[in-house]
């Protein structure tokens, strides 16, 4: 099993997308969460799971969505661990700026 770990700007992105959630979906307030939570789940135990995404500065990234929040959890692995890099929109014409992660 591995460990998953968080960047600061993916914490930061759970923050706001947490709150903002919580606060605009009354009749599912933790729907984002308890589904990244999930997630994080299935990561420690089947990390290679996810899509991969090409990137031209960071090799490996995958993504994983989030279905019914519709939000992807961008991350990298390695041999024990999980390391988030963002945590970003599925609607946005692009993914992040994964650039100096």
């Amino acid at each position: 099993m591995k460990r998953v770990i968080v960047s600061p700007e993916a914490e930061a992105h759970v923050r706001v997308i947490g709150s903002w959630w919580e606060t605009n979906r009354p009749l599912a307030p933790n729907l984002f969460v308890d589904e990244l939570a999930e997630v994080f789940e299935m990561l420690r135990h089947f990390a290679g799971a996810g899509q991969r995404v090409p990137h031209a500065s960071v090799s490996g990234v995958r993504r994983v969505l989030l279905r019914s929040s519709r939000y992807h959890v961008y991350y990298v692995e390695s041999r024990a661990e999980v390391f988030v890099l963002a945590v970003w929109s599925a609607v946005r014409e692009r993914g992040p700026d994964l650039r100096g992660l």
